[in-house]
């Protein structure tokens, strides 16, 4: 399933082993999310993660578009990622990408901002996308995920001016963070793989501020 290799590759990127498998989470249908998304959102995004706090511990879900996740299936990204698929992949790889870090740092006690959750969910995508292009061309490490990322995005109209400051600042740090691996580890098509590894793995566990701060020198 794809969801589920997708969660075996940043768990592997990451040194991440988690207990909890991303399907035991999944809500595919919106109508079931009916009183508990905020009634001032008026998106209905394709992603989504709900999160709630009680008296017994966190509680989680993942909202994936029932449509994403049949395209995917048929058009698997993890067989062949193509232009095709890029735009499910990428959403599909978001939701898990929050799934995943959230549920980690929860294990842990460890608090996570809205805004710490997008930006390493913007690095994801680029060191998944770069590995995983890789490992479909003959170890060839593509030297454009980061434009064909980065450089072609557009918010949604319907942010609120919070939601859209977060999104566009976890957009601009992420997008300097990776810019910075691409020329210390990928040149001219090769990698320095072992070392960009240790550099994701220690940004993975930084806290909110230390992640921001690294980002951005």
């Amino acid at each position: 399933m794809v969801l589920r290799g997708l969660q075996t590759l940043l768990g592997s990127l990451y040194d991440v082993a988690l207990e909890y498998d991303v399907y035991d989470f999944l809500v595919t249908d919106r109508s079931a999310l009916h009183g508990i998304t905020p009634a001032n959102d008026a998106r209905a995004p394709d992603e989504e993660l709900l999160l709630a706090e009680s008296s017994e511990g966190a509680g989680m879900a993942l909202y994936l578009d029932e449509g994403l996740l049949r395209r995917l299936e048929r058009a698997d990204p993890l067989g062949a990622l193509t232009e095709d698929n890029l735009q499910d992949y990428c959403t599909a790889l978001e939701g898990v990408s929050h799934f995943q870090y959230s549920a980690w740092r929860l294990t842990r006690d460890a608090p996570v901002s809205l805004l710490e959750l997008e930006t390493q969910a913007e690095v994801d995508k680029y060191a998944a996308t770069v590995f995983l292009v890789a490992g479909q061309c003959g170890g060839r490490y593509p030297t454009e995920v980061h434009a064909r990322l980065f450089d072609r995005v557009t918010f949604d109209a319907a942010l609120e001016p919070a939601q859209y400051e977060r999104y566009r600042t976890a957009h601009r740090c992420a997008a300097r963070y990776c810019r910075a691996l691409e020329q210390r580890f990928v040149r001219r098509g090769e990698a320095r793989v072992e070392a960009m590894l240790r550099e994701l793995r220690l940004f993975y566990r930084l806290g909110s501020a230390a992640k921001l701060r690294h980002a951005t020198n």
